[in-house]
């Protein structure tokens, strides 16, 4: 397998899996500007929509969109825990907090990423990642993991996008819940490996 990234993006999340779950696979920087991988080729090529992550499995095909690659990397090791079985409840737990990250705190963080963006657009856009923010302190503050005692891809998808709240300049502190979950994830073998690999690239 291929995992297509950019360093600082939510490509962190499926390439922490891989190393969660130590599956064999080759990590290809993207440019995300030039749309060029480190290897010569037009991301475009590989993925029309323009943006990693972008996962490109050993038949060829390619996957797509964090929430589904992370499934579909767990479903390769059901053993593993980081997924629940395909039909379950629990699975839909799962899920369920996939489509949360996706769309309040991934989607809702991106346009501060914009420098052209007023500081008054930018004020309504954290003070409501701020009510999302507390109510993932309040799970955080009965639970080590989002879907209860176990590390789960939801967590790795959690723990990357929050991680850009220090580009722009929000302090996790606040949440303390919030703040020792990163910490905790932060310590785990495979992330490390992980963002140490990012780095180096």
């Amino acid at each position: 397998m291929k995992l297509y990234y950019a360093p600082a993006t939510c490509s962190l999340s499926p390439h922490i899996v891989l190393r969660e779950l130590d599956l064999p696979f080759e990590l290809i920087k993207v440019n995300n500007k030039s749309k060029k991988t480190a290897d010569g080729r037009d991301f475009l090529t590989i993925n029309h929509k323009g943006y990693v992550a972008a996962l490109e499995l050993d038949n060829g095909q390619i996957l797509t969109e964090g929430p589904i690659i992370v499934q579909y990397l767990a479903d390769m090791k059901p053993e593993s825990g980081l997924a629940p079985a395909n039909g379950s409840w629990a699975r839909l737990r799962l899920q369920e907090w996939l489509n949360f990250i996706t769309s309040e705190i991934h989607a809702g963080s991106a346009p501060l990423f914009n420098a052209e963006l007023p500081e008054e657009a930018r004020q309504i856009i954290r003070e409501k990642l701020f009510r999302r923010f507390a109510y993932l302190d309040t799970t955080l503050s009965t639970t080590d993991y989002l879907t209860g005692t176990s590390f789960s891809v939801a967590d790795a998808y959690l723990f990357t996008v929050l991680g850009w709240c220090a580009c722009f300049s929000i302090d996790l502190n606040r949440w303390h819940a919030l703040a020792g979950f990163m910490t905790r994830i932060e310590r785990r073998p495979a992330v490390q490996a992980a963002l140490s690999a990012e780095a180096a690239q």
